[in-house]
């Protein structure tokens, strides 16, 4: 069974959340959060919350959803961790002779699936 876990609009580039996230793919998940601990990284605290909220759900879902009572919680690996592409802030700087360069402030959604098979 698969339970997932997505945050939206984290505050940084998809470019940089996707080399924490390619490092705990296909790890048991408790191993994983151990990885993230170690990762000197500001986006590895996200991808750590977003971990931390699939393993949540999958409690969850094994507490109050019969259809998931055989799920082991202890057994769960992380099947497919993805950062993709939000929307994006535009903003102006003021460039020379009186022109504006922009600044795009990109944001990414992170997204884990676990699964105990």
């Amino acid at each position: 069974m698969q339970v997932q876990a997505i945050m939206k609009n984290v505050p940084m580039s998809p470019q940089k959340v996707r080399e924490v996230v390619r490092q705990i793919q296909g790890l048991p998940a408790l191993e994983a959060q151990a990885v993230l601990q170690e990762v000197p990284r500001k986006s590895a605290r996200f991808v750590a919350k977003t971990l931390k909220s699939a393993i949540a759900n999958a409690d969850d879902l094994k507490e109050h959803k019969q259809e998931y009572k055989g799920l082991r919680t202890d057994n769960l690996w992380v099947k497919e961790a993805v950062a993709g592409k939000a929307m994006i802030i535009k903003r102006f700087t003021p460039k020379a002779r009186g022109s504006a360069g922009p600044i795009l402030k990109r944001r990414s959604h992170i997204r884990i699936v676990l699964s105990d098979e």
